[in-house]
């Protein structure tokens, strides 16, 4: 299999263990690949949902995969999420080319890219953290009612359809706490002088420019592997998607837009 070399990958929200997580997709993607660096942007695997009952074999091939690269002399960096939080207190553990860490800044052609699943940012998380895990288990449900109705719809000759993704964009909170969490970042990002700002856990998978007064970054989401099926890639200079739905990178432009941002949550 012929594969490319790429400077950096970054995924994220895997979420190993659970049903909706599409492990042979992910598979097939990184079999495809040769990166220099690996960053694993947390919620890989869902400790949260763990069950004994369900670790099929296609979940445990990505996890031997990533071991591969790391014996192959990948720089392999696990960041970890909600829904891999246990991990936290394992921080800067450091095993070969392995790394595991919270956060990550990294050098890239001479500009600052920072790093982070992103769940520091939510509310819900910080507060209420057994509502956030209830709705976890209320997701992977959707998916799988989802999984059935697209099923169906394929059975019909009819175009397949997404739950949670209209529940993301019809609903005015949901849009707003997107919104919100993206605004939160750049404004960080834009007060520490980084170039980028790398998050996961919303699963939107984004690449745009935000300017302000200030200065301007770039902001960007990874994604996940539950519906999107995405990854960013750092080669040559420039920033991509690669979209598995569509088995090739997007190269669409950095959109470029003047926002005002928001100044509230400092870590």
């Amino acid at each position: 299999m012929t594969q490319r070399n790429v400077e950096l990958v970054i995924i994220s929200d895997v979420h190993l263990g659970t049903y909706g997580c599409h492990a042979t997709e992910l598979l097939e993607y990184l079999h495809t690949i040769r990166p220099s660096q690996l960053v694993l942007n947390g919620d890989i695997i869902d400790i949260w949902q763990f069950s004994k009952r369900y670790w099929p074999e296609p979940h445990m091939q990505v996890i031997r995969k990533i071991m591969q690269f790391v014996a192959e002399g990948v720089q392999v960096y696990y960041l970890t999420g909600n829904h891999d939080e246990m991990l936290r207190k394992f921080a800067d553990l450091k095993l070969g080319g392995f790394h595991l860490k919270n956060k990550l800044v990294l050098e890239l052609d001479g500009k600052k890219a920072w790093v982070f699943h992103g769940d520091v940012f939510d509310v819900t998380m910080q507060h209420s953290k057994w509502l956030a895990k209830l709705g976890a288990v209320g997701y992977d449900s959707l998916i799988l009612l989802n999984s059935f109705t697209n099923w169906l719809l394929n059975m019909a000759g009819k175009p397949k359809m997404s739950f949670s993704r209209k529940i993301k964009s019809g609903v005015k909170r949901a849009v707003r706490f997107m919104n919100d969490f993206e605004a939160t970042a750049v404004a960080i990002a834009l007060e520490n002088a980084y170039d980028y700002v790398i998050c996961g856990h919303i699963h939107q998978p984004t690449i745009r420019r935000v300017q302000d007064q200030s200065g301007s970054v770039v902001y960007l989401n990874s994604g996940d592997w539950v519906e999107s099926l995405t990854a960013l890639e750092y080669h040559a200079g420039k920033w991509c998607l690669y979209s598995h739905h569509e088995k090739h990178l997007l190269p669409e432009p950095v959109r470029q837009e003047a926002t005002q941002v928001k100044q509230e949550l400092r870590f």
